[in-house]
């Protein structure tokens, strides 16, 4: 966790900006928003395997 603004260049040359107060940054390169976490690394439950496939 960085606090925010914040500006990130990757080695690629890629610049991302996110003016969040409290920015993550990714480590496990699972994040699809990388080089910012969205959580990818976390492992589901089956209670949320279950409920997330069932119909409404």
């Amino acid at each position: 966790m960085v606090q925010g603004p914040v500006r990130i260049e990757t080695p690629d040359g890629v610049v991302v900006e996110s003016d969040r107060f409290m920015v993550a940054i990714c480590t496990c390169r699972r994040s699809k928003n990388y080089p910012l976490c969205d959580t990818s690394h976390r492992k589901r439950t089956r209670s949320e395997r279950r409920s997330d496939q069932r119909s409404p």
